[in-house]
């Protein structure tokens, strides 16, 4: 294979690509609305050649995919590969999916069971944690837990460099629902109203130990119909007693508790949301972009494959 390759991280809403050249240098970037929820059944394909490739140059280029491209709603199913799991493991299940030109490769999926019993499942995270832990062999030693926050924000258990099991918790889909369609939606005008720390930081504290959470959720209600809170306080209420429900209850279940040094992983704005949630529950925190950790996982994924 050539030096050069596409990389893509393709999720349910949007998908982010990537030109790399020699040394693992990025040429060129773009970002695309066109998550699988947003396209027809057998669509990917098609967009894939007649949109993202053009407008990268990238038209002759191998390229290897992460994300939701590879479920049932994207181009190709790809398996999910049990935990324990490293980057060895992703790179034995690449599915090729392109059968004619250059080729095109989905990184698998990883699946695990929970602490409950219950089956969890990720799809695009484990690129970028794997490719974090690539970053600086010291991260391949001993427990970290690592949180990457999103729609369905992932709390992952990393023993040795590998990932040992996780959860996932639907922080950003509930936030989205609850503050477009239920009654916790803000009035009309106020929903684009600035981020408010006052507000983002009474709702941590709402938040409590976690539990009981559908009971604490209507505080954000009744403050306002109380006269408490003003209106364009109620998004940053929300999300502040979401994150805090999810930064008080979710670590648990990997067995970590307040205090546990936690790595975040992902969107630099949504991390330190997080950040703030932890530094209050007295957490050790550090901020890591997931930009430079997919590009990374790919980048070795794609140098496995090519040496095979």
């Amino acid at each position: 294979m050539p030096n050069r390759f596409l990389a893509v991280d393709w999720g349910t809403t949007n998908l982010r690509a990537w030109v790399v050249g020699a040394g693992g240098q990025v040429e060129a970037h773009r970002e695309f609305p066109l998550g699988v929820s947003r396209l027809a059944p057998g669509e990917a394909a098609e967009r894939f050649e007649d949109t993202v490739r053009p407008a990268l140059g990238a038209e002759g280029l191998p390229a290897i995919l992460c994300g939701m491209v590879g479920s049932n709603l994207g181009w190709r199913q790809v398996d999910y590969f049990p935990c324990p799991a490293d980057l060895k493991t992703l790179a034995g299940g690449l599915k090729r999916i392109s059968t004619s030109g250059p080729p095109v490769f989905i990184v698998p999926g990883l699946c695990c069971l929970r602490s409950d019993g219950g089956l969890d499942v990720m799809r695009g995270e484990e690129v970028q944690i794997l490719g974090w832990i690539a970053g600086s062999p010291e991260r391949s030693r001993g427990k970290r837990l690592v949180c990457h926050p999103g729609t369905h924000t992932k709390w992952v258990l990393l023993v040795d460099g590998r990932i040992e099991r996780f959860v996932t918790a639907m922080t950003g889909e509930l936030f989205d629902v609850l503050r477009k369609y239920s009654v916790l939606r803000a009035p009309p005008g106020y929903d684009d109203a600035p981020e408010d720390e006052s507000a983002f930081d009474e709702g941590q504290k709402a938040a409590g130990d976690g539990t009981a959470l559908a009971s604490r959720l209507f505080t954000a209600r009744a403050r306002v119909a109380g006269g408490t809170m003003k209106p364009e306080q109620v998004k940053s209420y929300l999300s502040g007693l979401l994150i805090g429900a999810d930064v008080a209850g979710t670590p648990a279940l990997l067995g970590a508790g307040v205090g546990t040094p936690v790595v975040l992983l992902g969107d630099l704005d949504l991390c330190r949301r997080y950040q703030r949630a932890l530094e209050t529950a007295w957490a050790t925190v550090s901020i890591h972009d997931g930009d430079a950790a997919v590009l990374a996982g790919l980048g070795a994924l794609f140098e496995m494959e090519s040496v095979r």
